[in-house]
């Protein structure tokens, strides 16, 4: 496995920043005393046992049989499970970088960059996988297999996406654009880059356009036509799922988290999470603390309870 170099910790969010990396192991669910993020698309196979995750403010539970498929730019966290046996697991780390190489569909990339994970069963392949998964171990540390095993993994990827289309929900019109060529899917790339980085401080759509070296119109239709949602909504969508994880893992006042998730004020974070949520920031807390809450979490069809709205409230 390639060594992974963490950054310093953010003191507002207690959130380890990793750097990208290829790598895949095996074994049981390590210990997690924090979340981290990083900027890979994150495979996890699990052949026995279960998965549990904190996943920005949600719970996510990915069970035996199932493999979990999400950008990791969301702060996510394992968290023990006292009532699962055994486990015997499988987990793949690709960085966005490369998976932008790959050339997906404009509609498999919307899919990709959504701050939600996609849980399906393994059968959703039409492939015996764990070989495969036991392979990339070694296949994926620098060696003369290691293209190899990144061709299958890219075909298990668009496997997953296909069947997640097919059975899922239909695209949005916005993902049926024509596949930009390589300049804008880096501009793309950069764009997710900076606004993870960068969320939490007051920037806007334009200010992402400008450090990275693009017309704000430019940037915006860019996006928009390829991910399938605006560049406001992701920044906001960003902004939410760490208020999620704030409210569910820390003492801090509503105040506090509308300052560190980057909303302007507490008046803009409430209504952006009211929208989203349904329910109000503290209500949230409350009922996200309890059991009636964790089992909707766990028998949602997409794993999680609160995803934001595709379009941001007006500030």
């Amino acid at each position: 496995m390639r060594q992974r170099r963490p950054s310093p910790i953010t003191p507002a969010s207690q959130v380890v920043v990793e750097d990208p990396a290829i790598w895949a192991r095996r074994g049981p669910a390590p210990q997690m005393p924090q979340s981290h993020r990083h900027d890979d698309l994150e495979l996890n196979y699990v052949v026995q046992g279960r998965l549990k995750y904190l996943f920005g403010g949600d719970r996510l539970l990915v069970e035996a049989g199932e493999i979990a498929l999400f950008w990791a730019s969301t702060p996510h966290r394992l968290i023990d499970d006292e009532t699962a046996p055994a486990g015997k697991n499988y987990w793949v780390h690709i960085p966005l970088s490369t998976v932008f190489s790959w050339g997906l569909p404009a509609e498999h990339l919307r899919e990709l960059l959504k701050s939600r994970p996609i849980v399906l069963p393994v059968e959703a392949t039409g492939r015996e996988v764990e070989p495969m998964f036991s392979s990339w171990v070694t296949d994926l540390t620098g060696g003369a297999t290691e293209q190899c095993a990144l061709l299958e993994i890219q075909a298990l990827v668009q496997r997953l996406l296909f069947y997640f289309l097919e059975h899922g929900h239909e695209p949005q019109p916005e993902a049926r654009a024509s596949h930009p060529n390589n300049d804008g899917m880096q501009h793309i790339v950069e764009m997710a880059q900076y606004t993870v980085a960068n969320f939490r401080s007051d920037i806007t759509p334009a200010d992402i356009a400008k450090a990275t070296h693009l017309n704000p119109n430019y940037a915006m239709t860019l996006f928009r036509e390829t991910v399938g949602t605006t560049l406001g909504a992701y920044l906001t969508r960003c902004r939410m799922a760490e208020a999620q994880r704030l409210l569910l893992t820390t003492g801090m006042t509503t105040s506090e988290i509308a300052h560190a998730a980057g909303f302007g004020s507490q008046s803009s974070f409430y209504a952006h999470f009211t929208r989203s949520c349904q329910v109000s920031p503290s209500a949230y807390r409350h009922g996200a603390r309890g059991e009636n809450h964790l089992q909707d979490a766990y028998t949602d069809g997409h794993r999680t309870v609160c995803l934001p709205s595709s379009e941001p409230v007006a500030s």
